[in-house]
């Protein structure tokens, strides 16, 4: 999956798959998360945040399944 730098202090990238509705995430220190049934809607959200470290720690986390990959 490709990842988007995104300007965080703790979120290096992140990538999504529409079809599958899986959120990646890759972390300043190097882990990745994936989040499973993630919306669309929820990501772009998420993209559009001015805080994208509190969006997903207050939304994200919390309320999908997910797995860390790397």
């Amino acid at each position: 999956m490709n990842r988007e730098p995104v300007a965080s202090s703790n979120i290096a990238a992140i990538g999504y798959d529409e079809p599958s509705q899986t959120l990646e995430v890759e972390f300043t220190g190097g882990a990745i998360y994936q989040y499973y049934n993630v919306p669309l809607p929820i990501f772009e959200q998420l993209m559009q945040s001015s805080s994208k470290g509190q969006f997903l720690a207050h939304q994200i986390k919390n309320s999908y399944a997910y797995s860390r990959t790397g």
